[in-house]
């Protein structure tokens, strides 16, 4: 039995869900379910397949102006997008995908001591838990601060996996090398010189996600991960197996599922991207979703300004749409503010914090 810390002070119990499904996997705890009047439970299934658009990194790198505008079209009409030709080497991701499959299936005992401490985000364990009445995510998840590498907390990381250090940094490494090449395009299409938006990302904050989804009986009342948005820049998730879907994006008020391309990543624009524009590209909600065919895991690169960072609305764009729609903010204090939250007190973007009423 894993203890949670409450906000207030009491303690909230919760078991990791690989447990769950180990000692009863035919059976689904009352906390994890969703009825069609709570949060998420309304439209679990059906849902609809469809394709997002795909972005050739490398012919976006070289100039090319058909790849440049659907990387524009990409972010307006979806907020998602899958890329091709990153040139991250196969054996950087094989050994990724490997060190996630190989933490999760370590022996409880053994991933308990990268168990995350209750005031803390980094580590292992439940997706968090805030108040007693809170529906569960059916996810287990490692949570590591990657960059600045001070700002590390090394004992998460799960270093009784031979290599997998290594493994980590030469990953996030060519996770950074991507995502610079397409923060240049978004320079680009918004106007800036590349040297600003790499500026913002000078001590870059970059943390990665290990996702693991345990089969699940009932998938159709089951939720692997609460719709939501990402408050940083860009995030690059890598599937483990890419012949399972679980993605599942908010698109003209469907929710649409996302099949993965094989040794691509799929990309989606956080909330600092969607200010940038003032509204152009869009911070989309999310999903993950469970099934009962075969687990998933899958690796959330997070790629967000430095904390000290101010983000407004570009004042070109605002001159041209004639109205800013979004205050600036202080980036640390934006994601302070997304940790902190009560859950049964959000939405699930937290943009709503800094819109400017019309």
């Amino acid at each position: 039995m894993i203890i949670i810390e409450e906000g207030c002070g009491s303690f909230i119990p919760t078991e990791s869900v690989q447990e769950i499904v180990r000692k009863n996997p035919e059976v689904v705890p009352e906390r994890y379910v969703r009825y069609e009047d709570e949060e998420g439970g309304d439209d679990l299934l059906p849902h609809l397949f469809l394709e997002i658009p795909v972005i050739d990194l490398f012919l976006l790198s070289s100039g090319d102006e058909e790849e440049l505008k659907k990387l524009d079209m990409a972010s307006k009409e979806w907020g998602f997008f899958q890329i091709i030709n990153h040139d991250i080497p196969t054996e950087v991701l094989q050994e990724m995908k490997l060190t996630a499959r190989e933490f999760f299936q370590l022996p409880l005992e053994d991933k308990m001591k990268y168990f995350k401490a209750s005031n803390d985000v980094q580590g292992y364990g439940p997706s968090p838990i805030v108040y007693e009445q809170q529906k569960l995510d059916w996810a287990d998840i490692l949570i590591l601060q990657v960059y600045p590498t001070h700002s590390r907390q090394e004992k998460y990381w799960p270093t009784i996996l031979p290599d997998s250090t290594k493994f980590i940094e030469a990953y996030s490494k060519e996770a950074s090398r991507v995502a610079e090449k397409l923060l240049a395009g978004f320079s680009q299409l918004l106007g800036m010189q590349i040297e600003e938006l790499l500026k913002m990302h000078c001590e870059v904050l970059q943390a990665m996600r290990m996702n693991y989804y345990p089969t699940c009986p009932t998938p159709e009342k089951v939720i692997g991960v609460s719709p939501h948005a990402d408050t940083g820049t860009l995030t690059l998730l890598l599937q483990e197996d890419d012949t399972i879907d679980g993605l599942q994006v908010h698109h003209l008020g469907e929710w649409v599922s996302i099949k993965p391309l094989p040794n691509a990543l799929i990309i989606n624009i956080g909330d600092v991207i969607e200010v940038l524009s003032n509204g152009r590209y869009k911070s989309v909600e999310h999903r993950a979703m469970t099934n009962e065919r075969k687990e998933r895991i899958s690796i959330a690169t997070f790629i967000c300004p430095s904390e000290h960072v101010e983000i407004e609305p570009l004042a070109s764009i605002v001159y041209e749409d004639l109205k800013q729609k979004y205050k600036k903010f202080r980036y640390g204090d934006y994601l302070n503010y997304y940790w902190t939250r009560r859950l049964d007190e959000k939405t699930p973007t937290n943009l709503g914090l800094i819109k400017i009423e019309a």
